[in-house]
């Protein structure tokens, strides 16, 4: 297998960032993991909903036996209760990063959340919080709706509602917080395509629609063959849909909606993979629309010599 060496020469001996990138089922995991072992590296989780303990099915979270011994990090930190901000995420990560490459590990980035990813490895600063306009529009946001609130954000910042997914309040609200304390368009907040460390590589899996489609429905099922229905009731014995950032899972609320008799498991499961391949495009437009991603087909036979090769293009020979 190919393996990576870091140059001897003072702070560029540093290994460098690489983060696997691409739509939800499209075979991150398996590709992070075999870039792992050709570069000595960490696994460092950037998917939002994978740092919660106990929601593992409906995640895709690798179970122990499938990590191959390699160390993983930024996983089940929270409980289902507990909210998580991107700022919050951005430090546990950055300071996870930080001290991987301390080692001479290399961190691999691995998730399907594209602005937890951005976080870690562009420059991003966080406006502030103001604990009184938070309070009010999440009052709001409870009386009149998420639709509402989004009709709202529209008419303030439309490039921020064109990003925002319409029963997302939670986002919405802070969109509009931001737009309150700031005066500018919340999109003004977000990430810009320069990497805080040049040494950054983001290696991405590309895939046709029809497999990904497939592939989808295939995890689904796959899904609740394993339990997802068990492991949503218990997750709503804990608090799941008190929890503003864990309750906003696909497929957990899906199958919440199941429980409580409004759907049944027939239809919880299509409207799973609606969803799902619905997120999946809006991943995969997010991902088109930076130019410094190196894509690899899902299933080339060469996709791991092409990604080691995109992170040993950072040191060129002299």
């Amino acid at each position: 297998m190919s393996s990576y060496t870091p140059e001897p020469d003072g702070d560029r001996a540093r290994p460098p960032i690489v983060a696997v990138v691409g739509a939800t089922a499209a075979g991150k995991s398996g590709l992070s993991l075999d870039l792992a072992e050709a570069l000595g590296g960490e696994i460092v989780n950037t998917d939002s909903m994978q740092v919660y303990r106990g929601m593992d099915i409906g995640t895709a979270k690798l179970a122990h036996a499938e990590r191959r011994g390699i160390p993983h990090h930024l996983l089940d930190l929270l409980d289902v209760r507990d909210p998580l901000t991107v700022a919050e995420f951005q430090g546990w990560a950055r300071a996870a990063v930080a001290e991987l490459r301390d080692r001479g590990r290399t961190p691999v980035l691995v998730g399907g959340s594209a602005l937890y990813t951005r976080a870690v490895v562009d420059r991003f600063e966080f406006p502030g919080t103001d604990p009184a306009v938070r309070a009010r529009l999440e009052a709001e946001l409870d009386r009149l709706g998420p639709a509402r609130m989004h009709e709202r954000l529209r008419a303030l910042d439309p490039e921020s509602a064109d990003r925002i997914l319409v029963d997302n309040g939670r986002r919405t609200v802070r969109a509009l917080e931001v737009v309150e304390i700031t005066g500018r368009p919340f999109t003004a907040t977000l990430p810009r395509l320069e990497y805080v460390d040049p040494d950054t590589v983001q290696i991405g899996v590309d895939i046709d629609r029809p497999s990904l489609d497939e592939r989808i429905a295939r995890r689904v099922d796959l899904m609740l063959e394993d339990g997802f229905v068990a492991e949503v009731e218990r997750l709503l014995d804990e608090g799941l849909m008190a929890g503003r950032t864990a309750s906003m899972a696909i497929g957990y609320r899906e199958v919440a909606a199941h429980l409580r008799g409004e759907l049944t498991l027939g239809e919880a499961r299509e409207r799973t993979v609606i969803a799902t391949r619905r997120f999946a495009r809006r991943q995969d437009s997010w991902f088109r629309k930076d130019p410094r991603i190196v894509w690899v087909h899902f299933d080339a036979p060469d996709r791991l010599e092409r990604a080691v090769a995109a992170v040993r293009a950072l040191r060129p020979p002299v």
